[in-house]
């Protein structure tokens, strides 16, 4: 039997407004992408999802330097020391020394993260601001400026590959802390949050399915649609029932009374309370781990 050492999830959240981009003038640009029917889907992108994770985590304490003239990891970090580096990898250069040393270190992410993107078109909202509270109390003039806004429900996934974290040349770590640092990034998932011009956006997910595989493979990445408010459980359903391999290993999580079909996506998926699923992936992790792999 083959070793199931890939866990992927995919997870849809509600969010607003939650990633800009550069702006044109005075109007403020949200991060989107079109696609071939000309609709626009805002997006977070991944270095957003990212920051906010290790932020959480507590894991932003990795040394840096820019001795390179790039701003990157130091040369001395490892990935015992540091989990961030260990999950989201690295790229360390040194430069040449009188005995010709130096070149890139580099170690591929072990936590693999997709753009949330918008699963509802973006339709041209504009809000429309001004310091006017503050400019009456000098009698100065007034400040104005736009920012597009997209309020809709994100999808996003992250694939871990287990059989490498905590591996690296020739460190390794022990298999408790390897359990550990899956199980922390499991929960920030669970109650992730992004703060953004004022606000605290809760990215926390109102739907999860994913799971512990014997393929490395992002299965249900793609594969959300939402249509009224209702997520196709079909193309999921086919998905999980096609091939046992998949299906057998699968969790299902879905929050009351959020989406129009509640009832058909307990009934055919099978699912339970988001935070039930976490629980069994962090079961997994240990399982996994605990198996001496």
């Amino acid at each position: 039997m083959m070793e199931r050492n890939g866990m992927t999830v995919t997870m849809v959240f509600l969010a607003e407004s939650a990633n800009y981009g550069e702006g044109v003038g005075n109007i403020s640009t949200l991060k989107k992408m079109t696609r071939g029917n000309y609709e626009q889907y805002s997006y977070i992108s991944r270095q957003a999802l990212r920051y906010n994770m290790i932020q959480q985590l507590n894991w932003d304490k990795t040394p840096v330097d820019g001795k390179s003239g790039v701003v990157q990891f130091a040369p001395s970090a490892t990935i015992e020391e540091y989990p961030e580096i260990d999950l989201f990898g690295y790229m360390k250069t040194t430069a040449k020394d009188n005995d010709n040393k130096g070149g890139a270190a580099t170690r591929s992410a072990v936590a693999r993260l997709s753009n949330a993107i918008a699963l509802e078109p973006y339709k041209s909202d504009l809000e429309f601001l001004t310091n006017m509270g503050l400019a009456k109390r000098q009698d100065l003039e007034n400040g104005i400026a736009q920012s597009e806004i997209h309020r809709s429900y994100y999808t996003y996934t992250i694939s871990i590959d287990l059989e490498r974290v905590g591996i690296d040349n020739t460190i390794e770590i022990s298999r408790e802390e390897k359990a550990e640092r899956v199980k922390q990034l499991l929960e920030v998932l669970h109650y992730l949050y992004r703060d953004i011009r004022g606000r605290r956006e809760n990215l926390s997910p109102l739907f999860i399915i994913g799971g512990r595989y014997n393929r490395k493979n992002p299965f249900f990445e793609n594969r959300i649609k939402i249509d009224k408010n209702a997520i196709n459980v079909d193309i999921l359903a086919e998905l999980i029932n096609e091939n046992k391999e998949i299906g057998d290993y699968t969790y299902t999580g879905v929050t009351t009374g959020i989406f129009e079909n509640d009832t058909e996506i307990k009934n055919k998926l099978n699912a339970e309370t988001v935070g039930a699923v976490f629980n069994h992936l962090k079961e997994e992790v240990d399982t996994y781990y605990g198996e001496g792999n």
